[in-house]
């Protein structure tokens, strides 16, 4: 019985440590750009986007469709960083544990 009391301390102490690092990358902002400097994107670790800046002289009328291209761009790598960031947060909780794919 000691064994699964202990585990159970183990999970309540890992769900913890989880939700504290949650709230963190909540919070924590990585920025991002596309079309050499054009763009600038910043995301939270939670993936949302935060703020989208974009260079005045990089807008023509005519070049929409470029726009619009470097947008998705630059938004789809800086949400790729937040995961990564947020993968390695979270994987430092659950370290060790031998639990494959938990996360």
């Amino acid at each position: 019985m000691s064994s699964i009391g202990k585990l159970m301390r183990q999970a309540q102490k890992i769900q913890s440590q989880m939700e504290t690092i949650q709230a963190a990358l909540a919070n924590k902002t990585l920025e991002s750009t596309a079309g050499g400097g054009a763009i600038k994107i910043v995301v939270n670790c939670d993936g949302t986007l935060r703020s989208l800046k974009i260079n005045p002289d990089a807008v023509n009328k005519d070049d929409v469709p470029f726009l619009e291209d470097m947008l998705v761009t630059g938004i789809n790598a800086a949400l790729v960083q937040a995961k990564e960031h947020a993968n390695k947060e979270m994987g430092s909780v659950t370290q060790g544990l031998g639990m494959p794919g938990l996360f």
